[in-house]
């Protein structure tokens, strides 16, 4: 049976017993004293805690109902404090969620994404909380994003995403000017791909240079403002891909049923006439698959044929959601990674490919050498240069 509500002065007094127990025991943790193991334990202890103030939080913020005020009791930015706001708003109409958190079992980093994910799909509550219990938060954050674009109207989302594009400049306290940029899918995805592509080559030429792979991204978007560098290197070739039902073209494009596709893979979904524009000047592809069977090509070596290169970048059917680390989520920087090494015999097919991002692939690649299933190779293991592909 559930228990009446306490009075607010109860309450009052429980949160005062617990503070001064957290005091208490702030006052005699020394971390240098306990054990990783017991650490662990330790953090774990400490995040519970953390979940279960966090609900607290988030439907006394609602009842306040100002970011201003919650932002100012909370220690945090308005824009934080809205994003609390809109947590508490959304679960009320959510018992799964709201019980989630209750309970300490969700965090506010998980409840935000769920929550901004069920204004738009109501539906979606029980496959994102199952989410949100079995994988990460960027996981999860990608499932929600997913949630709300494939629940908008897609003329209304196109126009939406017209609207929202723009770009700001600002320096920050080293003195470095900073660039940010809002693009629609059709337009950023080329921008986005063929600044990885030349990002990874300037990363390469570094050989290990002991500089991150973001400083090899803003090089190269250096190089594509100013035209330097370019101008005597042939620029790598990147293809964008945009996935559309046949039954869309056969109605001459004028818009997309449920059960079809129109989008581009990793990115979300984009209208018909948007489509229709990009097809004008492409080339076109058919694809086949049955269920989650795509056409499965092979090959012995390190070469991917066109064909293959088309489907991997597809992602996984049948939702075709493009590439991703299958280790962190991550959409750029990615390498071909062979999941049975071509040293070790493995083949260049769909079934023994997957995609890593260069600081999971490097350590995929040190994993595989350890296990004996690739030769030694000098300057290889330092934890700088980018691993051999596959």
């Amino acid at each position: 049976m559930p228990t009446a509500p306490l009075a607010v002065r109860e309450l009052d007094d429980l949160l005062s017993q617990a503070r001064e127990s957290l005091e208490k025991a702030n006052a005699n943790l020394d971390p240098e004293l306990v054990s990783v193991e017991q650490a662990h334990d330790l953090l774990g202890a400490y995040a519970k805690v953390q979940r279960l103030a966090a609900y607290g939080e988030t439907v006394l913020a609602r009842r306040v109902d100002d970011a201003k005020a919650v932002a100012a009791a909370t220690g945090t930015t308005v824009g934080k404090a809205k994003e609390t706001l809109n947590t508490g708003k959304a679960m009320q109409g959510a018992s799964g969620l709201d019980q989630a958190m209750r309970s300490g079992e969700l965090s506010a980093d998980q409840a935000a994404p769920i929550a901004k994910a069920l204004q738009d799909d109501p539906s979606a509550e029980d496959s994102l909380l199952d989410a949100a219990r079995t994988g990460s938060v960027h996981d999860l954050k990608e499932r929600a994003r997913k949630v709300s674009l494939d629940a908008q109207d897609r003329d209304d989302l196109a126009k939406r995403q017209r609207q929202a594009r723009a770009a700001r400049i600002s320096r920050d306290d080293l003195g470095m000017v900073r660039i940010s940029a809002w693009f629609e899918p059709h337009v950023g995805e080329p921008i986005a791909r063929r600044l990885d592509a030349q990002a990874k080559r300037r990363y390469r030429q570094a050989k290990g240079a002991g500089e991150p792979f973001a400083a090899s991204m803003a090089d190269a978007l250096a190089d594509m403002l100013n035209r330097t560098g370019e101008r005597t290197r042939r620029s790598p070739n990147v293809e964008m891909t945009v996935l559309v039902s046949h039954g869309v073209a056969c109605r001459g494009w004028t818009h997309v049923e449920d059960d079809e596709f129109c989008k581009i893979p990793g990115l979300g979904p984009i209208s018909a006439q948007t489509a229709k524009d990009l097809a004008q000047d492409a080339f076109l592809n058919g694809v086949c698959f049955d269920g989650t069977d795509l056409r499965h090509w092979q090959r012995f070596g390190r070469y991917k044929s066109p064909e293959l290169r088309a489907a991997l970048n597809l992602g996984t059917p049948p939702e075709f959601d493009g590439r991703s680390c299958t280790e962190c989520g991550n959409r750029f920087g990615l390498e071909h990674d062979h999941l049975d090494p071509v040293a070790n015999g493995g083949e260049t097919s769909l079934a023994n490919l997957g995609d890593k991002c260069w600081p999971c692939h490097r350590a995929k690649t040190e994993q595989d050498r350890e296990a004996g299933l690739l030769g030694a190779r000098p300057g290889q293991g330092d934890g700088r240069a980018p691993p051999d592909p596959g």
